[in-house]
C-alpha cells in the first residue's frame, strides 16, 4: 500500500493509460479523483475504486481550478498529479489546420500547465508532492504529428523546469514517454491510415525489441513508481517506456 493516506488526481482518467493509472494508485491505497472531459467515463473508473469523478476541460482555467479545489475539499489533500488528458488531430503539415494545431497544443501543453499551476500551491504548502506528465516517443518526431510531437516535447521541457522550481519544496516532477500502447488513440491512428487494427499492432510489435505492443498497465506501473516515495530522488527525468531502447 505505497499510497496509503495519499490523494491523487488523474486527468484523462476515464480511458486508456489514465484509467489504468487511477486503478493502480487506488489498489495501492490512494484516494483518487478521476477527471475526464466527459463525466460518464470518469464515473465508470471512479465508481469501482471508490474515488470521485470530475468532468473537466483542462484547457479552461476556471474548470481546472474548480477541479483541484473540489479534490482537496472532498478528499482532504492533494499529493499526486498525473496529467494524462490528451487528444490527437494528426495530419501532414500542409494539411494541418490552425484548429488542429490549437486543439492539440492547448489540451496537452496548456492543460498540463494549468493543472500543474493549480495543484502546486497545495503541494508547496505541505512540502510534498509528485507530478507526472504523459509525454510520448512522438516527442522525438513522428510523421503527420507536428502538433502532437511539439506538445509532447514541450511537456518534457516543462517537467524539467518545474523539477528545478519546485524541488526546494520536496516536489518531484517527471514525465513518462510511452511507445506504442494499445489504446483508443492508437486504434484511431490505424483508422486514419486505413489499416486493420490487429494488423497495425502486429506491424508495430515487429519493430519493438520485446516483440509486443504495450498495454496501459505497462505505463501505469512506471507512473506509479514515479509517484511513490521509492522515486524520491528522481526528478526532472523522462522515462521512455517502449519495450526496448
Amino acid at each position: 500500500m505505497r499510497f496509503q493516506g495519499k490523494v491523487a488526481l488523474v486527468t484523462g482518467g476515464g480511458r486508456g493509460i489514465g484509467a489504468a493509472t487511477a486503478r493502480l494508485l487506488a489498489a495501492d491505497g490512494a484516494k483518487v479523483a478521476v477527471s475526464d472531459m466527459d463525466a460518464a467515463p470518469a464515473a465508470d473508473v471512479a465508481g469501482p475504486i471508490h474515488g470521485i469523478a470530475i468532468a473537466c476541460d483542462v484547457t479552461d482555467r476556471g474548470q481546472v481550478e474548480a477541479m483541484v479545489e473540489r479534490t482537496v475539499k472532498e478528499l482532504g489533500r492533494l499529493d499526486i498529479l498525473v496529467a494524462c488528458a490528451g487528444i490527437t488531430r494528426d495530419n501532414l503539415l500542409y494539411k494541418m489546420t490552425d484548429e488542429d494545431w490549437d486543439a492539440v497544443i492547448d489540451t496537452h501543453l496548456k492543460g498540463t500547465f494549468l493543472c500543474a499551476r493549480a495543484v502546486q500551491k497545495h503541494m508547496v504548502e505541505q512540502k510534498y508532492g509528485k507530478m507526472v506528465f504523459l509525454s510520448s516517443t512522438s516527442a522525438l518526431g513522428n510523421r503527420g504529428q507536428a502538433n502532437y510531437s511539439a506538445a509532447k516535447a514541450g511537456l518534457q521541457g516543462m517537467a524539467r523546469t518545474l523539477a528545478i522550481e519546485l524541488g526546494p519544496f520536496n516536489i518531484n516532477v517527471n514525465s513518462v514517454a510511452p511507445g506504442f500502447v494499445e489504446t483508443r488513440m492508437t486504434r484511431a491512428t490505424a483508422e486514419r491510415l486505413g489499416m486493420d487494427f490487429e494488423a497495425f499492432k502486429i506491424g508495430a510489435a515487429s519493430q519493438i525489441a520485446l516483440r509486443r505492443v504495450g498495454q496501459p498497465e505497462d505505463i501505469a506501473s512506471v507512473i506509479a513508481f514515479l509517484c511513490s516515495d521509492e522515486a524520491g530522488f528522481v526528478s526532472g527525468q523522462t522515462i521512455y517506456v517502449r519495450g526496448g531502447p
